[in-house]
């Protein structure tokens, strides 16, 4: 068979290579690329995204506050979103993502000890009609503007101590941290309010 012409499709545009090697084409792997090496091709797009992500995950825990002054509350609607952050965890399947074990203690520890506080002193819950609602606050946007800014500077100087990759996973950890004390400060005061069966 003869080689393919000027205009054919040709090896060199497969994403998955064939590890054959003649005089053509140089020896490929079937190894897809690993997370460090997309982030490498990717990261005049990926940089960016990384470093709004406090942003949206402001965005996130403000929505999450709205809908609870105006909705009641249930156990199910207080545990859902750390479960579902949890997920995140799968990450440090990459080696890429991986950190120190005392960058991710001291990670969780800041998030659900210091950034947790705020939240909770602003998040106080009522019972209207027998049911459970949270109660609104002028502070909590202050507050939260307040979190990101500080999630803001320590991303910039942690960014300058190790890869954009491992400074996605430190934040993640400081956030799941911090949602983690917030949602179960919030399961103990419903348990307080509430009464009966489970909603």
């Amino acid at each position: 068979m003869g080689r393919p012409g000027p205009g054919s499709w040709t090896p060199r545009n497969r994403i998955f290579r064939t590890g054959i090697q003649d005089a053509a084409y140089p020896r490929i792997s079937l190894i897809p690329m690993s997370v460090q090496e997309l982030y490498l091709r990717y990261q005049s797009v990926l940089r960016p995204l990384l470093r709004i992500s406090p942003l949206l995950g402001g965005g996130v825990i403000l929505f999450w506050r709205i809908r609870e002054t105006r909705v009641p509350l249930t156990r199910k609607a207080i545990i859902i979103p750390p479960l579902g952050m949890s997920t995140g965890f799968f990450m440090f399947i990459s080696p890429a993502m991986r950190v120190p074990w005392s960058w991710a203690v001291i990670s969780l520890l800041l998030g659900a000890v210091v950034l947790s506080y705020p939240l909770l002193r602003s998040s106080r819950l009522e019972l209207r009609d027998g049911v459970v609602y949270m109660q609104r606050s002028r502070s909590f946007l202050a507050i939260l503007l307040g979190l990101l800014a500080v999630r803001l500077l320590l991303h910039d100087y942690i960014g300058h101590l190790i890869s954009p990759l491992q400074t996605a996973a430190v934040f993640y950890l400081l956030a799941f941290g911090m949602i983690v004390r917030w949602r179960v400060g919030l399961f103990a005061a419903f348990q307080r309010l509430s009464s009966g069966p489970i909603p």
